[in-house]
């Protein structure tokens, strides 16, 4: 019996108001994301691709269709039940990292365990092993201005992956680097994937990095054009 997608979608359809024109950006979009897959959105500016993250991660709304992800229909969640849903099932990645710049490197790994109930002591125990993975235990102490690029995207990337969240979304994650940092943060994402079985959805312009992914889905004016590459025998 094959499981449940981590994301299934069904008729999806977003739009937005500006003044009195209504803008559509989604149009009957149809996708499912087996779990523990990596999938890349690609598609030219204005195609859809982050709105569509978005929706995934529970940030904006659909108007129509079906939207389940990690277990939950998350259209019939109301703002509380959703803002839960978030923080134990969605790891952020962002392109420009979003760290608060008056806390060290530990503390802002530590921001969303502050919302648990976990002890002082359980907290800093898991936001150690965090920053090890992501290789960064000997910069704990270090603010973000003290950390190069690359070194605060592993930040970001610890403080995604801190809560154990089912699903990472990722937002143009190398969109900000060099080509060698890009390729120290794709190769951690891959880890992500295959050594911890995080199922990774990220918006790409850049085919290189798309290239990492199980599979890329291709998007444009709203509408899903096709897979670009499809994920590895038994991984769909």
């Amino acid at each position: 019996m094959s499981e449940e997608p981590a994301v299934a979608i069904r008729r999806l359809t977003k739009a937005y108001r500006r003044g009195g024109q209504v803008v559509p950006v989604l149009n009957d979009i149809t996708l499912d994301i087996p779990a523990g897959d990596y999938v890349a959105l690609m598609g030219p500016s204005g195609s859809g691709k982050s709105t569509l993250l978005n929706l995934i991660a529970g940030i904006d709304r659909a108007d129509g269709g079906e939207l389940r992800v990690a277990g939950a229909d998350i259209n019939m969640l109301d703002e509380a039940e959703l803002a839960d849903w978030r923080a134990r099932s969605v790891g952020f990645i962002f392109q420009f990292y979003n760290l608060m710049p008056v806390l060290t490197a530990f503390e802002n790994v530590e921001l969303p365990l502050l919302l648990t109930g976990l002890s002082r002591g359980e907290r800093h125990s898991r936001v150690e092993a965090a920053l090890e993975m992501v290789g960064l235990a000997d910069r704990m102490e270090h603010y973000p201005s003290e950390l190069s690029g690359g070194q605060q995207q592993r930040v970001a990337i610890a403080r995604a992956i801190i809560t154990d969240p089912v699903i990472l979304v990722a937002d143009e994650p190398t969109g900000d680097l060099d080509r060698a940092s890009a390729d120290d943060i794709l190769a951690l994402m891959g880890r992500l994937n295959t050594e911890l079985g995080k199922t990774i959805i990220m918006v790409t312009h850049d085919p290189y990095a798309a290239q990492r992914a199980r599979s890329i889905r291709q998007l444009e004016k709203g509408e899903l054009r096709g897979t670009l590459k499809a994920a590895p025998e038994g991984k769909s």
